[in-house]
């Protein structure tokens, strides 16, 4: 894959795509996981605290109806209060976008709902006229709160046994994700990391060898033809010159081997086969399948070092 003359995915640098791909997939998973468990716990509890609200609302409009019966009247109050509940029990089940709400979907809850819908049809019906409310049995109101309050009771405790279901689960995926973590980890120490160290180790030592016969052997061989040279110039006799050109010579032989030793310690690689060379052909392929590799096929020292 190429951007402008900018070659993505070349092929001499697979292991290093290998980890930091791996790595950055991971922290994605982890963090979408994250994020969505977060969500659902906040979900849950918004709806937990609703379902509880519910049970408040009901209490309320019993108060507000005894005080309209026996003290002042606030019918306004009890309108309210009247219409949230409404409002909110169908809220509860069909889901809002504005409360951020998913419409319910556990049959056992709805269930619940289902035998909670009479009593508060029978509320709603006989609290909404401003005309009528006042001939409404207070027993019979009374009757219907409390049978409201005790199916209520059940719903929130459903809610908080299904919140606590989510949470438990979320918690085994999480830690599954976890330990799938850590074995990735450990997986890209030993077959990518420590390749790659090994390989910064050899380089090291490939260097090290270069500095010595930098230092040692070509500066002495240098530094014979430069004497050498001298004694040419001095030297009268061309016997003598002819034997000093084959000293020249033979200097110059020993350069040439020492330029090809150092050469080749630059090339030498193993042939042994390791073991990550099985996953990273793997990967290699997956990247040549959408064209997200280079087409050059001229191996470079990274792919010596790794293949």
């Amino acid at each position: 894959m190429k951007i402008g003359k900018l070659q993505l995915f070349k092929k001499g640098f697979r292991a290093y795509y290998l980890l930091v791909i791996s790595i950055v997939l991971l922290t994605i998973t982890i963090q979408s996981m994250t994020q969505y468990s977060l969500n659902q716990q906040r979900s849950t509890a918004l709806i937990v605290n609703l379902a509880g609200r519910q049970r408040m609302l009901s209490q309320k409009l019993l108060n507000e109806l005894y005080s309209c019966r026996y003290h002042n009247c606030d019918y306004a109050e009890m309108k309210l209060a009247l219409t949230k509940l409404y409002q909110m029990n169908r809220f509860l089940q069909e889901g809002n976008m504005g409360l951020k709400l998913e419409p319910l979907d556990d049959e056992e809850i709805l269930k619940e709902f289902r035998r909670l819908e009479p009593h508060l049809e029978w509320m709603y019906s006989e609290l909404k006229d401003f005309q009528n409310f006042k001939n409404v049995s207070f027993n019979d109101i009374r009757y219907r709160v409390d049978r409201f309050l005790v199916i209520m009771d059940g719903i929130v405790n459903q809610f908080q046994k299904k919140a606590e279901k989510d949470i438990k689960t979320m918690m085994i995926i999480e830690l599954e994700l976890a330990i799938f973590s850590i074995v990735i980890i450990f997986f890209e120490i030993f077959f990518i990391v420590n390749p790659i160290i090994n390989r910064i180790v050899d380089q090291k030592k490939r260097l090290a060898e270069i500095a010595w016969h930098q230092s040692h052997v070509f500066n002495s061989h240098m530094k014979n033809i430069t004497d050498l040279q001298y004694v040419l110039t001095v030297e009268k006799n061309p016997e003598r010159k002819n034997e000093i050109y084959g000293f020249i010579g033979e200097e110059l032989n020993h350069l040439k081997m020492v330029s090809q030793n150092m050469v080749k310690s630059l090339e030498e690689t193993t042939e042994d086969p390791k073991a990550h060379h099985l996953v990273i052909r793997k990967v290699e392929g997956f990247l040549e399948k959408y064209n997200l590799m280079g087409e050059e096929k001229e191996l470079i020292d990274d792919d010596t070092a790794h293949s």
